[in-house]
């Protein structure tokens, strides 16, 4: 199966600006963040251009903070699907009391239930 949701678990070694596409320019603090995506088909290419830090186009709001220099990736989750998961999981996120939200409508702006994709951790 190569389709489902994923989970990328980025460190951002220090205090970065970042401008995230149409959004605008965002302060991100030092700390780690998640990412919740998914692709539907050929999720594990997905993955990999993920990993990728250059020779790419930036066309997701992901892409450009992990293009950032301060930005790595420390983890993947992957969780092979042939429905849609990266809400619910997303959602799980949210919840726990150590989290918030860096940057309102990251990844989210077909999403009618999540305020934001990317949530950080306190």
């Amino acid at each position: 199966m190569n389709s489902g949701s994923y989970q990328i678990f980025i460190k951002l070694k220090k205090d970065s600006i970042i401008k995230i596409g149409a959004l605008g320019e965002f302060n991100f603090k030092k700390g780690i963040y998640i990412y919740t995506g998914s692709a539907m088909r050929n999720l594990s290419q997905r993955i990999e251009r993920h990993k990728r830090k250059h020779l790419k186009k930036t066309w997701w709001h992901i892409d450009y903070l992990l293009a950032c220099v301060n930005a790595e990736i420390i983890d993947i989750k992957i969780y092979p699907s042939v429905v849609r998961e990266e809400c619910k999981r997303n959602q799980k996120l949210l919840k726990k009391k150590d989290t918030f939200i860096p940057v309102p409508g990251f990844g989210s702006s077909d999403c009618k239930v999540c305020k934001t994709h990317l949530v950080g951790i306190k």
